[in-house]
Formats: C-alpha cells, structure tokens, sequence
C-alpha cells in the first residue's frame, strides 16, 4: 500500500495564474535587473528589480497613477501615460545605479504598439538599456496623445518637462 500521493500541488502564483515560472527563471539567468510592466484597466505600473536570493529588491518604480501629482489631466490608463510612466521610471533608476535592464511583461500578450511597449519606449527614452527591436514601439504621434484630443499632446510636453524637473 503506497503512504504517498501521486499528485503534487502547482506552486499558489502558477495555479492563480499570475507566474510563468520556467519565463521568469530565463530572466532571472540573465543576471541583469528586470524591467518589470504590469497593466490594469486605470494604470500602468513599472519596476525596475533586481534579484537577490532573499528575495527581489525593487530599485526604482513609477505607477501612472502618480502622473496626476504632476500635472496629468488624462485617463491614468492610455498610451501617453503609459510612456510617461516608462520615462519616470527610467530616470529613478537612472538615479538608483540601474543604468541596464531587460524587458519582463509577465502574463501579458506581447502586441506590437500597445502600453507595455510604451513603457519600455518611455524607459530607453529616459537613458536606459534595455533590448528591444524599434518595430514593437507605438508611432510617435499615438506617444504623445495625437489619437485622444488636442489638447493631450500639450499635456503630455508639460508632464515630461514636470518629470525632467522633478525626478531628472
């Protein structure tokens, strides 16, 4: 009679879904800080983390969400935000020692011109490395809001200058 079961429990991240473990272990391998990208409906949040074995050590990190406290009149959730979360987060961890990093979106589909290729836009913009192919970003006038209204672009010019003057 056997004293052990035959099934074992996936690990609580995998069966939520919320970790591909086999991609972050690829990263991890790369022994480079990661530019971490999560999306929800009202916001883009971006890391910069680095590994350590007790546990990953965030350098730097930007929510769009905080673009509000410098002057961003539009949805926290859109392109431009996304970009100017990137950017933002790129010039903390510019500001931490972080000056390389590579691209890590989790869960989410790679789609060429969409907010999580803004943020890594934002954050090479900002003077980060990070690998990338020029194709994936979104075109420049969709960047700055030329898509949502007019007022937007000069919105946007007033929050990256806000950004540089603050964090830069």
């Amino acid at each position: 009679m056997s004293t052990s079961t035959t099934y074992q429990v996936k690990f609580r991240r995998r069966r939520q879904m919320k970790t591909d473990y086999r991609k972050r272990l690829a990263l991890l391998k790369g022994n480079r800080p990661r530019l971490v990208v999560r999306k929800s409906n009202k916001a883009m949040t971006v890391e910069v983390v680095s590994y350590d074995w007790k546990g990953d050590r965030v350098k730097a990190f930007f929510t769009s969400l905080g673009l509000r406290a410098l002057g961003w009149k539009g949805h926290t959730g859109n392109l431009p935000a996304a970009y100017l979360a990137g950017y933002a987060c790129g010039k903390k961890a510019l500001k931490a020692g972080a000056k390389e990093a590579v691209l890590d979106i989790g869960l989410l589909s790679p789609v060429h011109g969409s907010g999580v290729f803004a943020c890594l836009k934002g954050a090479i913009d900002a003077g980060m490395t990070v690998p990338a192919d020029e194709k994936v970003f979104p075109k420049v006038w969709r960047i700055e809001g030329g898509h949502i209204s007019e007022e937007t672009p000069k919105n946007f010019a007033e929050v990256k200058a806000a950004i540089d003057k603050e964090i830069g």
